[in-house]
């Protein structure tokens, strides 16, 4: 039985990759997969510390300072003085950061509901059960990707450069 589950495992992840891959290539981008996911991750958690968003992305720490600075320019992030420790700043995002997060979300929702209207009725129903486990393996990668959580090898620390 065990098989059959690592089976199904790998079919799986197999299907959610390419369905990804697929959905990036269709909504058109204006920066980098690293510099959007930096924003998503600032709309869902709130300001963090560069050092923080380095090892959620997986870069490193000069090049998590260069997209900020780059991020900062561009009007969608702006550095805040930490409230817990003066000697901290913290990366916020700006209304403008807000906006551009929202409006590729909404592009990206747009680009799958067109895949999703051309399922069958049960298809679209299996999708529709599958939700909560979408969610829940969303959950699992973001407690992963937490400054201090631990790899899947037992390693702390930055993950490789695959975002």
């Amino acid at each position: 039985m065990h098989g059959n589950r690592d089976e199904a495992g790998g079919e799986a992840g197999a299907a959610l990759y390419a369905l990804v891959v697929a959905t990036v290539r269709r909504v058109p981008r204006d920066m980098s997969l690293t510099s959007g996911s930096t924003l998503s991750t600032l709309e869902r958690t709130g300001p963090r510390r560069v050092t923080d968003l380095a090892v959620i992305q997986g870069v490193t720490q000069p090049s998590m300072t260069v997209l900020v600075r780059a991020l900062e320019r561009d009007g969608l992030v702006e550095r805040k003085g930490d409230p817990t420790d003066k000697r901290v700043s913290l990366v916020a995002l700006t209304d403008a950061g807000s906006s551009y997060v929202h409006a590729r979300r909404q592009a990206g929702i747009a680009a799958l509901r067109q895949l999703i209207d051309k399922l069958t009725s049960d298809e679209a129903g299996s999708l529709a059960a599958a939700i909560p486990a979408l969610e829940r393996l969303r959950e699992l990668d973001d407690e992963g990707r937490e400054p201090g959580a631990r790899s899947p090898s037992g390693a702390g620390g930055p993950r490789g450069s695959g975002r």
